[in-house]
C-alpha cells in the first residue's frame, strides 16, 4: 500500500522527468529525427519500457502514478486495474498491487484461438476499470482498449500513463469525447525544462526540440520526405 503523503503534482512531474533522463529513456536528435509510429519525423523519442529494469525508480514512479489517480479520481473509484498490451502490463500490475485490486490486461486484438479473448484475467460486468499504459501521444490507441473493456459490461472512464506528450491539443478532447479522463505524471515540457536545468543536451538540440514542441505539425511538415 502507498503512504498518504506525497509531493505536489508539479514536483512529481519534475522528479519523473529527472528519472527518465537519468536512465536515458529520453532521446533528442534534431539532425537525424526519429520516425514515429505514424510515420512522421520527430526530434524526440521516449522509451518508458526501460523503467522496469530500475527497481527504485519504477517503485517511486508507481507510487506517484497511484497517488495521482487517487487524488484526481477518488480513493475508492476503481474495482479493477487493466494494462494495455504490452507496455502497460507491468505498470498495471504494480498499480494494482498498491491499490489492492484485481489486475487484468487487454490485448490489442483477439488472440485468434481458444476463447478468442481480448481481456485476460477476471473482469466482471459493472466493474469500474482503470486503464494503465506507459504513455500516450494523441490518445487514439487508448480508445480500442477502452472499447474492449466496455464490451465486457464494465466501465472505463479513466486512463493513467507515466508520460503524456502534452503537445497535441486534440488528445484530451479525443479521450474526453469517448468519456475518458487522462491522468499522467509528466510531459515533454517537464522533460525539456529538466534537460535544460541539467544541461543534458547541447543548446542547439534543446532549441530544436523546443521549436518542435511549440509547433509539432509545422516542424514535421517541413521535414516530410
Amino acid at each position: 500500500m502507498i503512504p498518504s503523503s506525497y509531493p505536489t503534482a508539479e514536483e512529481m512531474a519534475r522528479l519523473t522527468a529527472r528519472m527518465l533522463l537519468e536512465i536515458k529513456a529520453v532521446h533528442f536528435n534534431a539532425d537525424e529525427p526519429f520516425t514515429l509510429a505514424s510515420g512522421l519525423p520527430s526530434p524526440t523519442y521516449i522509451d518508458c519500457r526501460k523503467l522496469i529494469s530500475y527497481p527504485r525508480i519504477r517503485s517511486t514512479l508507481m507510487d506517484f502514478l497511484t497517488v495521482t489517480v487517487m487524488r484526481n479520481a477518488g480513493f475508492e473509484a476503481f474495482d479493477n486495474i487493466a494494462g494495455g498490451e504490452t507496455a502497460g502490463i507491468p505498470f498495471a500490475a504494480m498499480v494494482a498491487e498498491r491499490m489492492a485490486l484485481p489486475m487484468t490486461y487487454v490485448r490489442k486484438k483477439p488472440k485468434g484461438y481458444g476463447r478468442n479473448a481480448r481481456i485476460e484475467g477476471a473482469m466482471s460486468e459493472g466493474e469500474r476499470v482503470l486503464l494503465v499504459e506507459d504513455l500516450t501521444t494523441d490518445g487514439g490507441s487508448k480508445l480500442s482498449f477502452v472499447d474492449a473493456i466496455r464490451e465486457t459490461g464494465a466501465t472505463c472512464a479513466h486512463t493513467a500513463v507515466i508520460f503524456y506528450y502534452g503537445i497535441f491539443p486534440q488528445t484530451e478532447k479525443t479521450l474526453g469525447d469517448h468519456g475518458v479522463a487522462l491522468h499522467s505524471l509528466c510531459t515533454w515540457w517537464d522533460v525539456l525544462a529538466e534537460a535544460k536545468a541539467q544541461g543534458a543536451f547541447d543548446e542547439s538540440t534543446l532549441s530544436e526540440v523546443e521549436a518542435f514542441l511549440n509547433a509539432p505539425k509545422e516542424w514535421q511538415d517541413a521535414r516530410k520526405g
